[in-house]
């Protein structure tokens, strides 16, 4: 039984208005979340894109095609129902942000770090209010907590759906100032993506690229990109 997978049973994804926001009809019946909730979102445009989701589905019904769709479940099932915990979960990555941690050489990679982060902490310090300090090494930096405070704050302003979007771009990227960025515009997903890897494609400039580490970061940019895009779908 584990090789099962469910099998198209529909010819139709709708979206329908309903208590709540908007759901997902397949030929008439509700879609619902793995935790049997009904699949409700807060906005037109992502329930639009949900269904689209699952009228591209042929034969067995892939998951992985889904992103959209298992946002929402996210959104409903995790979020929603251990809101405090998440929080929590992501705040802490303020306190290790990956920004805050520089190499020790060489000169070059010190250099792409500070020309590729330093503008988004001095973002962060002057529109969130969290100016984060910086350290060289792995060894812990110790933060302001008026500046994690202020970081968490931030957290606290998005809802059930806009935050499980912001979980998957702070857990995919390593840093909860990245994340923000995008949320407020301050950069493209695609920027906040590539200030993410500075490390990786350093190395790679140095040592060539592996074939099994570039096909990883093609599925780690595409969740990082569906997370942006889930973000944006789910804003009324």
């Amino acid at each position: 039984m584990s090789d099962w997978k469910p099998k198209r049973f529909w010819k139709q994804a709708d979206v329908v208005v309903c208590d709540g926001g908007y759901t997902v009809n397949l030929d008439g019946r509700p879609v619902r979340t793995p935790a049997k909730a009904g699949l409700i979102v807060p906005t037109h445009d992502l329930a639009a894109a949900i269904a689209q989701e699952w009228d591209a589905q042929a034969g067995l019904v892939d998951p992985r095609t889904m992103p959209l769709t298992r946002g929402a479940n996210a959104a409903i099932d995790k979020v929603r129902t251990q809101r405090p915990e998440v929080i929590a979960l992501l705040a802490e990555y303020g306190d290790s942000d990956l920004l805050c941690y520089r190499a020790v050489g060489p000169e070059q990679l010190i250099a792409q770090q500070a020309a590729g982060w330093d503008p988004v902490l001095e973002w962060a310090a002057e529109a969130l209010g969290a100016r984060l300090n910086i350290g060289a090494g792995v060894m812990h930096v110790t933060q302001d907590p008026m500046a994690l405070a202020s970081l968490r704050d931030a957290l606290h302003e998005f809802d059930d759906f806009a935050l499980a979007a912001v979980h998957d771009l702070i857990a995919i990227s390593g840093s909860l100032v990245l994340a923000l960025a995008v949320t407020r515009a301050a950069l493209p997903p695609e920027e906040a993506w590539l200030k993410s890897r500075v490390d990786e494609h350093w190395q790679v400039s140095q040592w060539g690229e592996d074939e099994e580490a570039v096909a990883a970061e093609l599925i780690k940019r595409a969740a990082f990109l569906d997370a942006a895009r889930f973000y944006r779908l789910s804003l009324p």
